[in-house]
């Protein structure tokens, strides 16, 4: 049998057979064969209906609220956040900074007497986490070798930088006791840069610790500016713009030729950094960045849950499928929403940003004022957005392949399964009429017969009333008489 559905394979099935309660029964190959391909069938299916779940599935009112929401906080960045120096919302983020950095002043063993708390906090972190690349170019060489000044030395002192390369100078600036710099496209390196410092520890491991510590505790010093700052301070910078100092840094130490492009960058950053936009104003951009994600995800999900009350009865409702229906983090419908907020809000951000950087460049372009105003953490979070975008859309076409071959594979096992259902049958009946055929052509039936009519003579029964061949049975059994 199995050489009718594998003959082009030169395979065999083998099937095996039993009686059980007087019935057949296969009891191994058929059975298996089909139960393996419910199997099969149920897997298909799975996979048929796994493309469901990659596809977002909006409708014209999800997309309005996804716009609106990003319109509405698009409104927000350009006049709560703004640049900085003309921002309401970098006047709170300001303060809770200047807040934190009292808070671990404090946990670090500082105590307030009355005086200045900011400055006398940050003044405090500034010794007891004492490093030697802290040159701020008043008064020494370094102002006038490579213009070094107080509102530049976070952004071009290399172990300033709040990154794993920021991390990697400042170990090897304490231990070297030197000072590392990036200006004018070149990697500049100070030595013996502060004769009273000493990096503390007794071994190399505890130098390390040390080393981190000082570099940790001297970000959070210089966070609202340093202890001399009048103002707001020159904060540490923005880890999305030091990455120009780390290919400059990178490329000089491998001896790589820096490229025009990379010094404009770089002198861009620090032109927008010494206006303010430091880690402090990029804070401040995320803002309505978050507000706008956290907007969509509560709108999507009060729509699901309106339409799951609606839709569900009473006896079915619970928590686990409710929360199955209306969860706002991980449907592809979700985040196509995203996709429409965040890129609406990064819309009207670039071209506000673009307006303005016209405006004040008297009808030619200012970069330095469309990158104080573009929201950065915004274009951040929309190209992740349309990563996503691209990654589903990927895998769909990926899974609308993979469905078209499960769809075909799938007719091709309901036909196996149909085949093995008649292969079956076909068996069951031929093994009982070759039953038949073997009973027919035996003796089996005579010796009984005769056995019977030995057995009833012995009990004494009437000659006339015992049935002695097959044609009397026959007879009997159909209502005739014994002859």
């Amino acid at each position: 049998m199995g050489e009718i559905f594998r003959e082009n394979q030169n395979t065999k099935l083998l099937l095996e057979m039993g009686v059980v309660d007087g019935k057949y029964d296969f009891t191994s190959s058929i059975v298996a064969a089909l139960n393996q391909a419910e199997l099969e069938i149920h897997n298909l299916d799975e996979t048929i209906e796994s493309i469901q779940c990659l596809k977002p599935n909006c409708d014209k009112l999800d997309y309005i609220l996804a716009g609106s929401s990003g319109a509405l906080c698009g409104i927000l960045d350009i006049f709560l956040v703004g640049k900085p120096g003309e921002s309401p919302f970098g006047d709170i983020t300001d303060k809770w900074f200047a807040n934190r950095t009292t808070d671990f002043a404090k946990l670090c063993g500082w105590e307030d007497k009355g005086e200045n708390s900011l400055s006398s906090a940050i003044r405090f972190l500034e010794k007891k986490f004492k490093i030697p690349y802290d040159q701020r170019g008043v008064g020494d060489a370094a102002s006038f070798v490579f213009g070094l000044t107080p509102t530049n030395h976070h952004f071009k002192s290399l172990a300033h930088n709040p990154s794993l390369l920021g991390l990697f100078f400042s170990i090897l600036d304490q231990f070297t006791n030197s000072s590392h710099f990036i200006s004018g496209g070149e990697l500049i390196s100070l030595a013996d840069a502060d004769g009273k410092f000493e990096l503390r520890g007794n071994d190399i491991p505890s130098k390390l610790y040390c080393a981190f510590a000082n570099w940790f505790g001297h970000l959070i010093s210089d966070m609202s500016g340093s202890s001399g700052s009048k103002g707001r301070g020159m904060g540490i910078p923005s880890p999305l713009w030091t990455w120009t100092n780390d290919i400059i840094a990178i490329k000089r130490s491998l001896n790589i030729p820096v490229s025009q492009f990379d010094n404009s960058i770089n002198e861009l950053a620090i032109n927008i950094y010494k206006e303010g936009y430091d880690a402090r104003f990029q804070s401040t951009q995320a803002i309505p960045v978050f507000i706008n994600e956290m907007l969509v995800r509560f709108v999507y999900a009060i729509r699901r849950l309106i339409k799951y009350f609606a839709e569900t009865d009473k006896e079915t409702r619970s928590f686990s499928l409710m929360w199955k229906k209306c969860e706002p983090f991980s449907n592809p419908t979700v985040k196509r929403m995203l996709t429409v907020a965040h890129g609406t809000f990064c819309l009207i951000d670039i071209s506000d940003a673009t307006v303005r950087g016209f405006v004040t460049g008297a009808g030619t372009f200012n970069p330095t004022e469309f990158f104080l105003r573009l929201n950065i953490v915004g274009v951040g979070r929309f190209t992740i957005s349309l990563y996503g975008e691209v990654k589903r859309e990927i895998g769909i076409q990926k899974a609308e392949r993979e469905v078209i071959f499960a769809k075909k594979e799938k007719l091709v096992v309901e036909d196996y399964i149909e085949g093995l259902k008649l292969l079956s049958e076909l068996n069951e009946d031929k093994n009982l009429l070759n039953f038949i055929t073997d009973f027919k052509n035996s003796d089996m039936y005579i010796h009984a017969f005769e056995k019977s009519v030995m057995l009833a003579k012995k009990r004494n029964v009437p000659n006339n009333e015992i049935l002695k061949n097959k044609m009397e049975i026959d007879s009997y059994f159909l209502g005739g008489n014994k002859t």
